[in-house]
């Protein structure tokens, strides 16, 4: 776990890729300690995006951060081995691709990495709880998959809130990640909510100044978490 919670994890979906070694570079300036990698197929989410290239080229930007790879793709299973090669630090997969999650969270944890379970907006938190046990961390998408710039959706807040209390009553330690729509205007409430990871891309990469824009969200879900904890 952190050191200090929550963080602010930048997504490099939305990075300038002709740029991609200055703007990684200013997020750490900025503090960020995690950088976010969406893995898209075009089959499970409308869109593709990246693979383990860009992943193995984050890892060389950021040699010391955590590399998050969240696998939006159709049979995760099969890539685990490319990302983990790449420098994954973390993979996350959907729930909805899987009908055999333990078996897939048990292959990352073996290839020496931490192991993530991603869940839609319209997916109930109860297809989680036989794996919860199992896993360092829980993606609550708050913006349906596919397409970076979305508005979060606000019901994500509530859900965010219930899996924490799931977390308490089950006395487990994962971590809650949120994915999508966060910026200035909402990562307070959000992490006040129970979120421990934060994820932001828009509001990072097209900010003019990308590593005042980390230390901002930063600060402000630091701000919200104390505020209301």
């Amino acid at each position: 776990m952190p050191d200090q919670l929550p963080v602010l994890a930048p997504s490099i979906l939305a990075a300038d890729y002709t740029r991609l070694q200055q703007q990684i570079q200013a997020c750490t300036d900025g503090g960020a300690s995690w950088l976010h990698c969406d893995i898209m197929d075009g089959h499970f989410v409308p869109n593709i995006s990246f693979g383990p290239m860009i992943v193995e080229a984050a890892a060389r930007c950021a040699p010391d951060a955590l590399i998050d790879v969240h696998l939006m793709i159709e049979k995760p299973g099969d890539y685990i081995e490319q990302f983990v090669r790449a420098g994954a630090s973390l993979i996350s997969f959907h729930i909805e691709t899987e009908p055999h999650a333990h078996r897939v969270i048990q292959a990352i944890r073996a290839s020496g990495i931490q192991a993530g379970i991603a869940i839609n907006p319209a997916t109930s938190l109860t297809l989680l709880e036989d794996v919860l046990p199992e896993v360092d961390m829980v993606v609550i998408m708050s913006v349906n998959p596919g397409f970076g710039g979305q508005k979060f959706i606000e019901s994500s807040l509530g859900k965010i809130r219930r899996l924490a209390e799931i977390r308490d009553r089950m006395d487990t330690d994962f971590l809650i990640q949120v994915d999508g729509g966060v910026g200035p205007g909402n990562i307070g409430k959000i992490a006040a909510a129970g979120a421990d990871i934060l994820v932001a891309g828009n509001s990072v990469f097209s900010a003019d100044d990308i590593t005042g824009r980390v230390r901002e969200l930063a600060r402000l879900a630091q701000a919200g978490e104390l505020k209301f904890t």
